[in-house]
């Protein structure tokens, strides 16, 4: 698999129960907009992924509502943020639920299409704000919640705080306890704002292999770890974004071809593709960060995949 012509920064690729071809390459890259230099990637060398971390947290929070340390979907969002009683004085805000977070209907007023380096950007106004928590539940309503999606950072922080505030944990120690830690991933750090909180929209950095281990939870059924259930309910087509792209919780359902596809997305050409009818996970890390278009590299990726024989064999850097 020679994917030098593509340029991605890393590719895995499994099968539920194995990693069946990797291929790394070479690059400069950024840790949150902070420069690392040309990197030469391999195995080991942690990535971010950016918005991928909000499809992590929606694995975590079915993981903490398990384990009774979070709230159902259908509960009130402000019961569980008694520390913003004006907030929840308000009925039109009262009326939205964890549901509407899950699946990013909450509609409240949030912009994210702006560069990341502009605190215009909606996520970066919320990482400057002294609380980040109410800087969300305070955005100006936009309508009634549940109709439609719209791309929303602050409804992951706001699933991240949820399972810190049930479980009594930090984030990272939950994930690490809780999903890491049994899927044997051992290496990943989770990036934290000025305020120490950290970022459940954007935060993670995990190694292609740790990426695409994810993806084996998706076709494992959660291989243990994470309830069957609750990945019924997160991968089920729940708020449509357009004609060939649904989302569920916190992940987005689409097709490639007529395979069935469950995605994770992150800035700069970060991607989780899972295809259960082909047993097929890949993982994509890669540096275009801000780049007009976001998909070209990780499709094309995906597309060069799919073109391989049935049991591709193992290879290593190009």
């Amino acid at each position: 698999m020679d994917l030098t012509d593509l340029a991605p920064h890393g590719v895995v690729v499994a099968r539920k129960d194995a990693v069946v071809a990797e291929w790394y390459g070479t690059g400069p890259d950024f840790s949150w907009g902070e420069p690392h230099g040309v990197v030469e990637f391999g195995p080991e060398t942690l990535h971010d992924v950016r918005s991928v971390t909000k499809s992590v947290v929606a694995l975590l929070y079915g993981i903490a509502l398990e384990r009774g340390q979070a709230p159902a979907p259908d509960e009130p969002l402000l019961r569980h943020f008694p520390e913003y009683p004006d907030l929840a004085a308000d009925p039109r805000r009262a009326a939205r639920t964890v549901e509407h977070v899950l699946t990013m209907t909450l509609a409240f007023e949030w912009d994210e299409s702006v560069p990341y380096t502009s605190p215009a950007n909606s996520e970066i106004a919320m990482e400057l704000a002294p609380d980040r928590y109410r800087f969300v539940l305070d955005r100006p309503i936009t309508g009634e919640p549940g109709r439609e999606w719209s791309y929303c950072g602050g409804a992951s922080a706001l699933l991240g705080r949820l399972i810190a505030k049930g479980s009594g944990m930090s984030l990272p120690d939950f994930a690490r306890e809780s999903l890491f830690g049994p899927l044997g991933i051992d290496r990943f750090e989770w990036m934290a704002g000025d305020d120490g909180e950290p970022s459940a929209a954007s935060g993670l950095r995990l190694t292609p292999r740790g990426l695409a281990r994810i993806g084996q939870v998706i076709l494992g059924d959660g291989l243990g770890v994470v309830p069957s259930t609750w990945l019924a309910e997160a991968l089920r087509p729940r708020i449509p974004m357009s004609a060939t792209m649904h989302y569920g919780y916190q992940w987005y359902l689409t097709s490639t071809g007529p395979h069935r596809t469950v995605a994770a997305m992150g800035n700069g050409g970060q991607r989780l593709f899972v295809l259960p009818d082909l047993d097929l996970a890949v993982a994509v890390t890669a540096g275009g960060y801000d780049a007009a278009d976001q998909s070209a590299v990780p499709d094309a990726v995906l597309a060069e995949v799919l073109s391989l024989p049935r049991e591709p064999g193992r290879t290593g850097r190009s």
